[in-house]
């Protein structure tokens, strides 16, 4: 193996212990529907409010019809305690197919769900200013409760509906295809972009490369169980199964 690979495996080797340590500190929260005021609200407007994508709100908080959906899944993600980022993801099927890209990408998305497959529609990614200066990693972090519904859920796409500008991280990292042209969004004062991973094929790659995006079927579990079900918070497992099968299939 030459230097220069040397170098890269080693790199890569740093960055997968690094983002393994930081999860010894993270907590993912479930947020609760009947949660008018949770901090998740708060930091989507502030994060929002910042690159100025919203109007000023008196109420200081970004929250939509989309969050009380029966297929709605809202998370935040702490570190050490602090509130650090936030994602929401809808799981889309034939009876429940209403989400925030499916409203912008109808004519898209129905033919898929006709046909019976299924899907998992992530967004509301927001982060806080200094966490995501003192994190890089904080997508991964965050994205990896959409790896983790994807492998629950068993579905067959995993939507990114995503600004231009960030496309070329899901296509590097899940090697995401263009699924729909430039279209605004919801009162965002930018075009959005939808691309899709296909997960049956994709999962087994992502977790043998990334395996901090591994997590145990407990994990799975609790962090989607039905509401009146649900813990509010729940520490991940990728740990538990760094050295074990990459995936549970």
């Amino acid at each position: 193996m030459s230097a220069a690979a040397q170098n890269q495996v080693a790199s890569a080797s740093n960055f997968i212990g690094t983002l393994i340590d930081i999860l010894d500190r993270v907590e993912y929260r479930r947020v609760p529907q009947n949660e008018q005021f949770d901090p998740v609200y708060k930091l989507r407007y502030e994060a929002y409010r910042r690159e100025e994508f919203v109007p000023f709100s008196p109420g200081g908080m970004v929250r939509d019809e989309f969050d009380d959906l029966p297929n709605s899944y809202c998370y935040g993600v702490y570190i050490d305690g602090q509130l650090v980022s936030s994602l929401r993801l809808h799981h889309l099927t034939r009876e429940h197919r209403m989400s925030p890209s499916y409203s912008v990408f109808p004519d898209i998305l129905d033919p898929l769900i006709e046909a019976g497959h299924t899907l998992i529609d992530p967004g509301r990614f927001t982060a806080d200013l200094e966490a995501s200066l003192a994190y890089p990693a904080l997508p991964f972090l965050t994205l990896r409760i959409a790896v983790m519904a994807t492998w629950h859920f068993r579905v067959n796409s995993c939507l990114s509906t995503v600004r231009p500008e960030h496309v070329a991280f899901y296509r590097r990292i899940f090697n995401s295809t263009q699924l729909g042209e430039a279209r605004y969004y919801h009162g965002l004062a930018f075009p959005m972009e939808m691309w899709t991973c296909d997960c049956p094929v994709v999962y087994p790659k992502l977790i043998r490369r990334y395996p901090f995006f591994d997590s145990t079927e407990e994990e799975r579990q609790r962090i989607f169980a039905p509401p009146h079900q649900a813990p509010l918070w729940i520490h991940p497992t990728a740990r538990l199964v760094l050295d074990g099968p990459a995936a549970e299939a």
